[in-house]
């Protein structure tokens, strides 16, 4: 858009013309001063459906009602409950709803499919992730090259930023590869920055691994509920996200998988549970374990039912939005945001990410000009206002306006707590 302006009368107007704005009051917005705070920080932890009381309400009076048999009666069975997150899934992360499944949590499901696609050999045991990357992928690497028995030293590449601000190019990805392919095992990478907000390009990126005999996953945190994902024709082999952020499941939210479809019945290692055995015969309680077909065969146990009820509540809200027009809302918004840095107030705050709307999500990374202690001083400043974000050391302030729920006049309430800061320094 090029008719940003920062004005109250603007922002109102905008906001009216939303085709979206409805969607706000279906969360509960976090309280400041006797109104609503001004709240950017889905990035971290999505807000609160209205309607989730009322779905773990429902499932707290079947299993009061129905004891055991919940498992087959009522409205909602649980035998069969994570079936009824998984269309909804599947559309937000453009796949197949066989390649889906919701279980466990991020740190989990990153094991469970390394398990099946890190198979390193002494000639190619390599993994290759980003410098910088959110402590539990690099954890979880380090400690699987350990495991079977390789040095994270020579077995971690880490591909360290190339271009101002701390991003990286495709270059830097492609030289990575032509150097080091032939030794890489694993292509282990985000889907948006947590740091910096860049997004990257998942279909690119897959088929340079592929080219170069590497198995290739995401880590799709920042990513799911924020952009439109097309996993299944990006080709990736495997992937995995939480859910409390974008999707706004509540804290430790249950996660999820993505496992391309030419996988589904590949007689892959993994470490086998119950709940994943061919749903047909699961219950012979044979000695055997038969994998289910397609994602749902690298469940390890039953799901948890109250955990899944906010995650169906909030795909149900996705569903009826689109991310489509979830995604046309947010260049809007956070194109807004930018503006209002650039125009109002560039000689306090830099962005970080990505300035091509193509490689970044809602969220923008910003540094305050002066150093840590400066920033520091603005985001508490922010939170004491009811502005809340969220802070990334050393000097980031995370602000992340999300379609659903956040709107053109918050964008400008930030604008307008950073002069007021300004001017009472």
């Amino acid at each position: 858009m090029s008719d940003y302006q920062a004005s109250a009368a603007w922002a109102q107007a905008a906001d009216a013309a939303d085709p979206l704005r409805a969607f706000r009051d279906e969360f509960l917005i976090p309280p400041h001063e006797g109104g609503d705070s001004t709240y950017f920080c889905g990035n971290s932890l999505g807000l609160q459906p209205r309607v989730v009381r009322t779905a773990l309400a429902a499932e707290l009076d079947d299993w009061a009602a129905l004891g055991v048999e919940g498992h087959f009666k009522g409205r909602l069975p649980w035998m069969d409950y994570h079936e009824f997150v998984r269309d909804h899934l599947a559309e937000v992360v453009g796949a197949r709803p066989s390649e889906v499944v919701a279980m466990n949590t991020l740190g989990v499901n990153l094991h469970l499919m390394m398990v099946s696609f890190y198979r390193p050999t002494p000639e190619r045991a390599a993994i290759l992730m980003e410098a910088g990357a959110f402590p539990t992928d690099r954890y979880a690497l380090e400690s699987q090259i350990r495991f079977h028995g390789f040095d994270p030293a020579e077995a971690l590449i880490e591909l360290q930023a190339d271009e101002s601000n701390g991003t990286l190019s495709m270059a830097a990805i492609e030289r990575a590869l032509a150097q080091h392919g032939s030794r890489i095992a694993l292509v282990m990478l985000p889907g948006v920055q947590y740091r910096t907000g860049q997004a990257f390009d998942l279909k690119a990126i897959t088929e340079l691994g592929h080219r170069h005999g590497c198995v290739v996953g995401f880590d799709l945190a920042h990513a799911v509920g924020n952009l439109p994902i097309q996993l299944h024709d990006s080709g990736a082999d495997f992937a995995i996200w939480c859910s409390y952020k974008y999707l706004n499941s509540g804290p430790g939210a249950v996660g999820g998988a993505f496992v391309h479809e030419r996988h589904a019945h590949a007689a892959l290692p993994r470490f086998a549970g119950w709940w994943g055995h061919d749903k047909t015969t699961r219950f012979r309680m044979g000695p055997e374990f038969v994998p289910t077909p397609g994602a749902d065969g690298w469940q390890l146990s039953n799901p948890p039912i109250l955990a899944l009820a906010p995650l169906r509540v909030s795909l149900e809200i996705f569903h009826r939005a689109g991310m489509a027009r979830l995604r046309e809302k947010s260049l809007k918004l956070t194109g807004y945001l930018e503006w209002l840095v650039q125009t109002q107030l560039a000689d306090a705050l830099e962005v970080l990410t990505p300035a091509d709307p193509a490689r970044r999500g809602s969220q923008l990374s910003i540094r305050v000009r002066g150093g840590r202690e400066r920033g520091r001083a603005l985001f508490e400043y922010l939170m004491e206002h009811g502005v809340i974000g969220d802070w990334r050391e050393p000097d980031v302030i995370r602000i992340s306006p999300a379609p659903l729920y956040n709107r053109f006049a918050d964008c400008l309430r930030f604008a307008e707590v950073v002069r007021d800061w300004q001017q009472a320094g």
